[in-house]
């Protein structure tokens, strides 16, 4: 990046998040059950998923969901965006698409003879990305500045994005055909990533007799507005972690790097996310304090997409990675003390 780039916000929205007054506790969790309540009316059965989804969100991070086709990740990921009054855009992955469709670009204006800057999908407080490993290796670095330091820099020039910023990205297993698998370092930028499953039997009945005709998106509205929502997100943000709390997150994250079955352990990064959702978790249980236990109920989630089984480790269960690697974290937390005594505000 050039160092002399000029920063540019490209519209009002842009703003600090330290200038937002926090919310009283229990309006958040108001809101939250509202948000949560709108997306369950869409999708069923998938109440784990979907309040995952919102801490991070409340987190400020970004959210990765990998499953199958047809199990509802694009409809959680429109579902989440259409119940905040925000900008909302939608990238479709697809191998010809470019950085530049991400991102955006100077195109020449000949009647005012100067270049100007046409920002791309990526210019949006929430934004959709769609199969994001159908897309070339290059198309999917195009995110990586945009997810880390909320700016886009084209041409020598630094673009800011809107606050708040979040990517929801849906991707297929790297088994399918026609998959690029995200690198570890795209992966990282991912506060979480949640797995949605197939619906139980009931569901799945109560699906079609409901969509045969609509869509159940259609029928949904805007239950926050973009100023509760940045409210919301400084009332997390300001959820107290004891020393001893943190201590713990660094002792789960450094136990990943020194496991014999991973070749590829937690990054500091994944530290700072992991007490960065539990802030969220726990103001979503009405605690304006974190305990172990938020760290331990977020520990697959945000760590798993993070970590690189051994070949030994893979070869010995018989079994795919993701599967294997919540094994892995499941232990690492039951083997990882507990710090005691009351991490409680004092």
């Amino acid at each position: 990046m050039n160092s002399s780039a000029t920063r540019i916000p490209t519209d009002s929205s842009v703003a600090t998040a330290d200038d937002t007054v926090a919310m009283p506790l229990d309006e958040v969790l108001r809101h939250a059950n509202a948000i949560i309540a709108n997306v369950e009316s869409v999708i069923a059965g998938k109440h784990a998923a979907v309040r995952t989804a919102l801490t991070v969100l409340l987190a400020e991070g970004h959210l990765l969901i990998e499953d199958v086709p047809g199990v509802g990740k694009t409809m959680l990921a429109k579902a989440l965006a259409k119940s905040v009054d925000s900008t909302v855009s939608r990238i479709q992955f697809t191998p010809d698409l470019l950085p530049s469709d991400v991102t955006g670009v100077s195109m020449y204006n000949q009647a005012e003879r100067r270049f100007e800057f046409k920002p791309g999908a990526v210019f949006a407080n929430i934004v959709i990305g769609d199969e994001i490993n159908r897309a070339s290796p290059k198309t999917q670095s195009a995110l990586l500045e945009c997810m880390e330091e909320r700016q886009v820099t084209v041409d020598g020039t630094t673009y800011l994005l809107s606050t708040p910023f979040t990517v929801v990205a849906t991707q297929n297993p790297i088994e399918m055909e026609g998959t690029y698998a995200l690198p570890e370092a795209q992966r990282d930028r991912f506060m979480a990533r949640i797995s949605m499953g197939y619906p139980d039997t009931e569901n799945e009945v109560e699906m079609l007799n409901t969509r045969d005709v609509t869509s159940p998106l259609e029928q949904i509205g805007a239950v926050v507005d973009l100023e509760q929502l940045r409210a919301m997100m400084s009332s997390a943000r300001g959820v107290f972690a004891a020393p001893g709390v943190k201590e713990y997150a660094v002792a789960l994250v450094r136990a990943t790097r020194d496991d014999r079955d991973l070749r590829l352990g937690g990054s500091p990064r994944a530290t700072l996310q992991l007490i960065r959702a539990a802030k969220a978790h726990a103001a979503l249980q009405g605690r304006d304090f974190v305990l172990p236990d938020d760290i331990d109920d977020l520990a697959v989630a945000v760590l798993g997409h993070r970590l690189v089984p051994t070949s030994r480790a893979l070869g010995h269960h018989h079994q795919d990675s993701s599967a294997l690697i919540e094994e892995i974290v499941l232990r690492i937390v039951s083997e990882t003390p507990v710090p005691l005594g009351n991490q409680k505000r004092s």
